[in-house]
């Protein structure tokens, strides 16, 4: 079986320690991360593993089946719609979007307690 191939949008409080994680783990190819703030820990943590960074999720997003999964801890609902729209007018039905709650259940097993977000409560309408 190939590595996951994946995009991390979102650098801060969560995208770093979950990417940290997906960088030391052998079944992973992390394609790209982005932020709005190139400054964050996990842009400068990327950059440091040779991966692309951007300011700009859509650079990444519109790799399109070349993307396993692409894992959204922003808490913005204007970055989830972005996601579910383009999926639909690009007709990807292959690339899975795990959203931040998805992302925090599997920190928190991995960490071996519960995790809380950085963002809140979070709707997933």
């Amino acid at each position: 079986m190939q590595a996951f191939r994946m995009v991390v949008i979102g650098a801060g409080e969560t995208g770093t320690p979950l990417l940290q994680q997906l960088l030391n783990a052998p079944f992973v190819q992390v394609l790209g991360v982005a932020d709005l703030n190139l400054n964050q820990p996990g842009i400068v943590l990327a950059r440091q593993h040779q991966v692309p960074v951007s300011d700009n999720f859509m650079d990444f997003v519109s790799l399109g089946t070349d993307v396993d999964i692409i894992i959204d801890v922003t808490g913005m609902a204007n970055v989830r719609e972005q996601l579910r729209q383009y999926m639909v007018t690009s007709d990807n039905n292959h690339t899975v979007i795990m959203h931040e709650q998805i992302a925090l259940l599997l920190m928190s097993l991995s960490a071996g307690k519960l995790l809380s977000s950085k963002h809140g409560q979070q709707q997933y309408a």
